[in-house]
């Protein structure tokens, strides 16, 4: 009789066995289900347990982003901060020098972008050429502003005839010819109400005895011009030298009003993914 209570008990408890089997293998499968399979995976140890986790990718940056990041390293290994040049006046002026490239309206064989920049007084080196490829700051030196622009700081702007004011905006650097300031560089204006009538108002790089140290230091600024970015006499035949055709010149300016269509990052960032590490055109 012993034996026979014993077998009984052990078939109850196999039966009992196959239904929490049985309840517990819906729970076990919505498990199983709901563990991501897409992509890799790795195990990490929690509480003795091996536990699946999923591993993620981040995003590659937008083509806006590294233009950002290729322009901030650009401005860092020219040294341009502690140069004097902000980081947001150079920043336009790569912009607006890479989609003036895309329109094939600089010389492709050299990269040289002129920056000057009128928000800073006249009694600073306010003037930069830049090789873009070799990452080499040409020259660093003084320029002038138009005479109705202001004293020593320009703060307004004209593109008007007689004005006698600065124009801002891009250039793109032509040939070279001698006038009453002796050799001078042709500029055309690419901004349209802004400097695009340069050529008529004959606004040009040139020469000037008003554009010295010894200047400053007897007027408290330098001499200012008719609208032409001056330059100082013992640099200008070098710098015009340098530029030559096809140079890009960017003027920059506290002018509120001022657009310009070369200021388009989507389109300059689009330029720049075509380029390789240096700036070179591929």
């Amino acid at each position: 009789m012993e034996k026979h209570n014993s077998v009984v008990h052990r078939l109850r408890l196999k039966v009992k066995a196959r239904r929490l089997a049985r309840r517990a293998l819906p729970f076990v499968a919505s498990l199983f289900l709901a563990t991501p399979l897409a992509g890799p995976v790795r195990t990490t140890q929690a509480h003795g347990h091996q536990l699946p986790v999923a591993l993620s990718h981040p995003a590659a940056p937008s083509p806006v982003t590294l233009l950002t990041q290729g322009t901030r390293q650009l401005y860092n290994e020219l040294n341009l901060g502690q140069q004097g040049l902000s980081f947001d006046v150079f920043e336009k002026a790569y912009t607006g020098y890479l989609n003036l490239r895309a329109e094939d309206k600089l010389d492709p064989s050299r990269q040289l972008l002129a920056v000057a920049d009128f928000d800073l007084p006249s009694t600073e080196k306010r003037l930069w050429v830049l090789d873009l490829d070799k990452k080499a700051v040409l020259f660093h030196t003084l320029v002038a502003h138009g005479h109705n622009s202001g004293e020593n700081v320009a703060t307004t702007f004209s593109n008007q005839n007689e004005s006698n004011m600065s124009s801002l905006g891009f250039y793109v650097t032509d040939a070279e010819y001698v006038g009453k300031h002796g050799r001078s560089l042709k500029l055309d204006g690419q901004d349209l109400g802004f400097n695009d009538n340069a050529r008529e108002r004959a606004v040009v790089m040139h020469g000037a005895e008003y554009v010295s140290e010894d200047f400053i230091k007897q007027n408290g600024r330098l001499g200012r011009s008719l609208g032409c970015p001056a330059l100082p006499m013992d640099q200008y035949a070098q710098i015009i030298d340098t530029l030559g055709k096809g140079a890009c010149l960017f003027l920059n300016g506290n002018d509120p009003s001022y657009q310009s269509q070369y200021l388009d990052t989507a389109e300059a960032a689009r330029v720049y993914a075509a380029v390789d590490g240096g700036g070179q055109a591929v």
